[in-house]
Order: C-alpha cells, then sequence, then structure tokens
C-alpha cells in the first residue's frame, strides 16, 4: 500500500485515491459505473472528488459495492 495518508474527513482527488486503490483511470471510472467504487462528488465545474469516508469504506471492505449512482452527488454547501 502506498505511503499516503487519508485526511480525518473532507474529500480526495483522483491521484490520491489512485495512490492508495491500484488500478488505472479507466478501470476505475468503469468500477464507478458499476458500482464498484464510491461515486464521485462534484466540488466545481472542473473539480471531481470523492469522500474520504467512502474511499476509507472500500479500503476497508474491497468487495461492499457502492450502488449503480449514475449522477455524481453534489458538495454540501454552507
Amino acid at each position: 500500500m502506498a505511503s499516503v495518508m487519508l485526511p480525518h474527513d473532507g474529500f480526495v482527488r483522483l491521484l490520491t485515491v489512485l495512490s492508495l486503490i491500484p488500478v488505472s483511470k479507466s478501470t476505475w471510472w468503469a468500477g464507478i459505473k458499476t458500482g464498484r467504487y464510491p461515486s464521485p462528488v462534484k466540488l466545481g465545474p472542473r473539480t471531481t472528488a470523492w469522500r474520504v469516508e467512502d474511499i476509507r469504506a472500500l479500503i476497508e471492505d474491497p468487495d461492499r459495492g457502492f450502488g449503480h449512482e449514475q449522477v455524481p452527488r453534489k458538495a454540501v454547501t454552507t
């Protein structure tokens, strides 16, 4: 496993995710489409990230599955 540390909470970008989950970008995106990997959150028009808690859940149980969400969830703004 990579020596990348996940923050306690918040969001991580694709390169951080892929440093923890050893798959290619195309495999990652295909896994999102099938529900194997968690759906991203759009933080802006050109910014996509994943919830840290979703990535932790994937690392803890790789066979868990994340449903078939086709629409990326939006970040909650306060």
